[in-house]
């Protein structure tokens, strides 16, 4: 074990719990070993996945990482904290997997990238989907003319999410709190790998490949931010990105990203790593993938060299689509004839969603192009770049 990584987890609880038993799988494997755990409040015992051992825990990141002399962070914290986490860590030399959203603003991402880059250490941004092995195989589709001229790409998630997710914590839905901006809307968090995905199948990654951004952002919760929006991003690729969300959905799916060519489409069920191919005078051909683990391939890189999958730099057009999303005015609430409660699930539901998010992915048109009555084209916020 003495060659395996030492690694500290900040933020233990939530999203963090799928950290926890990650780093176990790679203990396991006797690659990492998890040295320290910060929380606010320290991890009970049975809150430890068996097998991790009793790390040392704190509330003080930066005296963790020196006690532990941990070689890696990962950061699953609030996503306002993100930025000057990253940047304690950074300044010591250690090495990072940072949670998505990487940053609330453009402004902080950019303070966050550009210190990171000055000290040197390896960061990766965990967009889980861009660790797909079907990501590059699309691509290689797409550059082949395996479905002709590409002609823009859309992207769909229709998920439910109940009441209580909004009270899961004090920045659960808000855009801003306590004057610190936080943009934890529905493609800005849950569904923020449908846009990452979809822009980097388009090939549009970087901060200036994108040179527009138009939002339609809408609420049927009793939240700030949105829970049903979309989004179509004009870019240096010229194909239309568009992506639809919500989190009212009457009957949660897989979230998909669909590439649209002339003789044909790629469909990439992302969290799956599945992929249907369909193109004119062929049958159908669906295939499945593997996947590089984000965590892994960070250590990897540490101990050999390989490429990292998603450095800063390549969540650039995403953080672009963030900042259009903070600028927009704030999302328009649903009327009340719009929305339905569900009393046996304590969520909200907006009839028709579904189709109109798979609609938006399969036609490239935003929610008041496709005649959604609660849709009010003059809310369209476009925010070049």
């Amino acid at each position: 074990m003495s060659s395996a990584v030492p690694i500290v987890l900040a933020g233990a609880r939530g999203h963090g719990r799928w950290h926890l038993d990650n780093i176990r799988r790679l203990q396991d494997k006797g690659i990492v070993r998890l040295a320290g755990i910060c929380e606010l409040t320290p991890l009970s015992d049975d809150e430890i996945p068996e097998g991790l051992g009793s790390p040392e825990q704190s509330a003080d990141f930066g005296a963790l990482l020196d006690s532990t002399g941990a070689r890696v962070a990962v950061i699953c914290t609030p996503i306002p904290t993100h930025s000057d986490l990253a940047l304690t860590a950074a300044r010591k030399g250690v090495h990072l997997l940072l949670e998505k959203p990487p940053a609330p603003s453009y402004a902080e991402y950019r303070r966050m990238a550009d210190g990171i880059a000055e000290t040197g250490v390896a960061c990766q941004i965990g967009f889980q989907s861009l660790g797909s092995h079907a990501v590059p195989a699309i691509r290689t589709m797409m550059a082949e003319g395996a479905i002709g001229e590409i002609t823009g790409i859309g992207g769909a998630g229709a998920w439910a999410r109940p009441e209580s997710y909004y009270r899961r914590a004090p920045w659960a839905g808000r855009r801003r709190l306590n004057g610190v901006d936080v943009i934890d809307g529905a493609l800005t968090n849950p569904l923020a790998h449908a846009v990452a995905t979809a822009l980097a199948l388009n090939g549009s990654v970087r901060a200036a490949d994108v040179t527009a951004v138009e939002t339609e952002l809408l609420r049927a919760n009793d939240i700030e931010s949105d829970d049903t929006s979309c989004v179509r991003v004009s870019n240096a690729q010229d194909r239309p990105v568009v992506v639809a969300a919500t989190l009212c959905a009457e009957d949660p799916d897989e979230p998909y990203v669909v590439v649209h060519g002339d003789r044909g489409r790629i469909t990439f069920w992302y969290k799956q790593d599945r992929v249907l191919l369909q193109r004119a005078g062929r049958g159908p051909e669906e295939s499945e993938y593997g996947r590089t683990d984000l965590l892994e391939n960070l250590v990897e890189h540490l101990i050999d060299g390989t490429d990292l999958l998603v450095t800063p730099e390549v969540t650039g057009a995403f953080m672009k689509v963030v900042e259009a999303i903070r600028l927009a005015p704030d999302p328009t609430p649903l009327p009340a004839g719009a929305w339905q409660l569900l009393p046996d699930e304590q969520r909200r539901v907006v009839p028709g969603i579904d189709g109109l998010v798979a609609a938006a992915a399969d036609t490239l048109a935003l929610y008041s192009e496709l005649g959604a009555p609660w849709a009010d084209p003059a809310r369209t916020n476009e925010v070049s770049t």
